[in-house]
């Protein structure tokens, strides 16, 4: 019995570092792993989850074709109006072409996107501010045409 019990504490001990070494993972692994969440996200048709890998903030600033949007549940409502369906929202890629730090918690990222839909593709480049807020990694600047 005491032999289990060391053994499963020896295990635990052995285990927290490489959970830490995970946590501890690079700024750009983090950013590419938000931008492929995205993109599972739309592709499954989930524009919510889509956006919560935007800061949920009314500081949250996108751009496009239409003009300026601010505030998350503004850009939410933006998103659901462009893309009503998943003929709309087809399948996306992106390309990410350049990342650049600005500070410890704050990325510039430059990108491409091409969304492969049955109405006719759309494509385009984009520019995002992705800054560590509480912790995580989130847009909060978003420039897509």
């Amino acid at each position: 019995m005491r032999f289990l019990l060391y053994t499963t504490l020896l295990a635990f001990m052995l285990a927290v570092p490489g959970s830490a070494a995970q946590a501890q993972q690079s700024p750009e692994s983090a950013i590419r792993r938000l931008m492929q969440q995205q993109t599972e996200a739309w592709n499954q048709g989930n524009i919510r989850a889509f956006m919560d890998t935007y800061w949920q903030s009314d500081s949250l600033l996108f751009i496009g074709k239409n003009g300026i949007t601010y505030g998350w549940q503004a850009t939410l409502e933006r998103y659901k109006k462009s893309y009503p369906d998943t003929a709309a929202m087809g399948q996306l890629q992106f390309n990410l072409l350049e990342f650049k730090q600005l500070r410890p918690d704050l990325y510039f990222l430059v990108g491409k996107f091409h969304l492969q839909r049955s109405i006719g593709d759309l494509q385009g480049h984009f520019t995002l501010l992705i800054r560590k807020v509480n912790g995580a990694w989130k847009i909060i600047a978003d420039h897509s045409s």
